[in-house]
């Protein structure tokens, strides 16, 4: 069901409305008789809640050009951190819910995610290849701390031996240090930390329940410190919102140990351009048809386009812009553009090695 856009933000959630997802065959508009007062706005304070995931696999398998690995795994489905601009805002219709409020309150947690990952990376005939470990949602988000599927799978990986990244942008993933530090030192893992703004009002808008981004400057540092290579993912570039920033960003977090960089475009996949576009309507007013314009110059004239050989840069004046100052900034911070190569000898499956030697006894 359709929402009546709202003209003020929810406080702690980055979208506006639980809009209707692509795949309602019908769509209703909710009228006001003076009754139901929450048929109209969605509660000012929505909880979130957790549902288990009934997903027979962990591992999914990437074969676009434009990502930089084979493989990745996400422990959850929907994130609360709730930043409004998330590509995988989308992917919750798949499951008849809404990529809005729904995404960020409605989260799907894969409780037998190190199961699953250990029994598919013991699979015969299995090649270990480079996973990121949360490339859709974060890993690291607030129901993490209290359930811990995310920390059981890098204690399979650990055990494994299997080179992976981390992607998050929360400072819980220090509490993993002491797993990553002797893993960072046979060449097994990198952690990728994003961050979009050193403005904590700005953060507060468009990820409203991320951690602070000074936060995360002292969580690369910290893991920098642990010996475990870091790198800072400035994503996404928003067009007259964050992109001053970029050069601060890189400076900062090379300042505090992160060896590589990388940035992309702001991308608006299917319902994500409305929920984006109620975002700036409501906070910058005065500038958001502004950003909207500057958004299609970079997709060809459209609000978002899937092609893989500009999606996550886009093209144009402004796109060229912004590769040359991300070139600059890296060259004089020296960070390296590429991420850090990992190890991928020591992959062993856990007993495998004995069961062969028994047998010889046989």
């Amino acid at each position: 069901m359709s929402a009546k856009r709202r003209t003020s933000a929810i406080k702690g959630r980055g979208a506006l409305t639980n809009a209707a997802s692509r795949f309602v065959e019908f769509d209703r508009e909710p009228v006001d008789d003076g009754w139901q007062q929450d048929a109209i706005e969605p509660p000012s304070r929505p909880a979130t809640e957790v549902f288990a995931d009934a997903s027979r696999s962990v591992i999914s398998r990437n074969r676009s050009p434009d990502v930089p690995f084979d493989q990745s795994m996400n422990p959850y489905k929907g994130c609360e951190h709730g930043c409004v601009y998330c590509f995988a805002r989308p992917t919750h219709a798949y499951l008849d819910l809404s990529p809005g409020l729904d995404f960020e309150t409605k989260i799907f947690a894969k409780h037998d995610a190190a199961t699953l990952l250990a029994n598919e990376l013991s699979r015969p005939g299995y090649q270990a290849k480079l996973i990121a470990l949360g490339a859709n949602t974060d890993p690291y988000q607030p129901v993490e701390r209290r359930l811990g599927i995310t920390r059981a799978c890098v204690k399979v990986l650990d055990e494994y031996r299997h080179p992976f990244i981390i992607i998050t942008k929360s400072a819980l993933v220090e509490r993993d240090i002491d797993l990553l530090a002797p893993m960072a030192e046979r060449g097994g893992v990198q952690v990728v930390v994003s961050v979009t703004t050193l403005d904590h009002t700005l953060s507060q808008r468009m990820e409203p329940r991320a951690t602070a981004p000074r936060r995360r400057i002292d969580a690369i540092r910290r893991l920098s410190n642990a010996g475990i290579p870091v790198g800072v993912l400035f994503a996404p570039v928003i067009p007259y919102v964050n992109d001053a920033e970029l050069e601060a960003v890189l400076a900062a977090c090379a300042e505090a140990g992160a060896r590589m960089a990388g940035y992309v475009m702001l991308r608006l996949p299917h319902e994500l351009k409305e929920i984006f576009r109620d975002w700036l309507e409501v906070h910058y007013p005065l500038k958001a048809a502004h950003v909207m314009n500057i958004v299609r110059d970079l997709r060809g004239g459209k609000d978002y386009d899937a092609d893989f050989s500009q999606r996550m840069r886009g093209q144009g004046n402004y796109a060229a812009l912004m590769a040359q100052r991300f070139k600059l900034s890296c060259k004089k911070n020296q960070l390296a553009s590429r991420r850090h190569e990992l190890d991928f000898s020591h992959f062993r499956v856990p007993g495998a090695m004995d069961n062969q030697l028994d047998l010889f006894g046989e």
